[in-house]
């Protein structure tokens, strides 16, 4: 009788698996494609350009400093695998002006073809206490780090929805899937591209057209060299309990989910719990995903308990330490 149950449960699971793959979208071919990165001239933006470089793709990367996008394409270059390969290189600050975003991804398409992948890596980090960060860099960094990935996907989706074809990637962070002390500025400018993705994959899901939402951990990029520059003890402490990832491991988790159209991309045992617990309403692209979220939600919800405890224990210990060293400078 248990060989028979055995057997039935492995034949079910065999069939969800052959659906699954009926249902799954096509995967996306890189060579010959062109894709568009934005941030591309340095950390996770440009190992993501150099991953695609090295399946075949034509590459545009966008970025704002001219020396860095130059120094990027070279260190691209050197990664192709047949001598038509192009690496374009685009100045430009995506947040600031639609216009002139939509006019240079059109001079873009006009030299390399239409866009098979557009890539949303430009971003900036902040972290501080709420009330010690200005008000005026809450506003920025919704500008970056969200209306910065809007502009782009708006200037590819008209001629994508004609090809009925695509790739968009939005590259967010874990910080925009738990919001954490010293991030009240970050991860709502984070969490906000999750809302876009899942709104606009539903709208271009019929057109064959797939989104991908990367949660990147903590990378080892010059934006987190940046970042830890000011970053608060609490923020640090809570950073160290995960380690950093390298970007160009980063860079071929993302990749191939987007090919694949997979809407959650994460990297790491800690990333997977992170997708599996705040999967919601969350578009999914096989069965096989849709059961692993419904079996482990409870388990990762009984562990994210402990490390959420371990987060407060850290920030009481830290007020407890300040209010001390405070008290103990006032004695003297």
């Amino acid at each position: 009788m248990l060989l028979v149950v055995a057997a039935l449960i492995v034949a079910f699971v065999l069939l969800l698996y052959m659906i699954s793959l009926l249902i799954s979208p096509k995967p996306l071919k890189l060579n010959g494609a062109h894709v568009v990165v934005t941030g591309g001239s340095s950390g996770i933006g440009k190992c993501i350009a150099i991953e695609c470089y090295r399946q075949g793709a034509f590459i545009t990367l966008v970025a704002r400093d001219e020396d860095k996008l130059l120094q990027a394409k070279r260190e691209v270059e050197k990664f192709a695998i047949n001598d038509k390969q192009v690496v374009l290189c685009i100045s430009v600050d995506v947040s600031s002006d639609y216009s002139h975003v939509e006019s240079v991804i059109k001079q873009a398409q006009e030299k390399l073809g239409p866009v098979d992948m557009l890539v949303n890596c430009a971003g900036t980090s902040l972290s501080g206490k709420f009330e010690e960060v200005e008000v005026d860099r809450f506003k920025k960094l919704m500008e970056v780090n969200y209306l910065g990935s809007v502009y782009p996907t708006r200037a590819v989706i008209t001629t994508m929805k004609e090809r009925r074809m695509g790739r968009i990637m939005f590259v967010s962070s874990q910080a925009g899937q738990i919001g954490l002390f010293g991030y009240t500025a970050y991860s709502p400018s984070k969490f906000a591209l999750r809302g876009l993705a899942e709104s606009l994959q539903m709208e271009i899901k019929p057109y064959n057209i797939y989104v991908t939402v990367a949660y990147p951990p903590d990378t080892d990029t010059p934006g987190l060299t940046e970042e830890n520059k000011t970053k608060p003890l609490e923020t640090k402490l809570i950073s160290e309990t995960s380690g950093v990832c390298q970007p160009d491991q980063v860079a071929k988790i993302v990749v191939r989910d987007a090919v694949q159209g997979n809407f959650n991309s994460s990297v790491g045992p800690d990333g997977y719990m992170l997708s599996a617990l705040t999967c919601g309403m969350s578009p999914v692209t096989s069965i096989t995903e849709a059961l692993q979220q419904i079996v482990t939600m409870g388990l990762f919800r009984t562990i994210a308990l402990f490390y959420l405890g371990s987060f407060d224990s850290i920030v009481r210990r830290c007020m407890i330490q300040r209010e001390q060293s405070k008290a103990a400078n006032k004695r003297e």
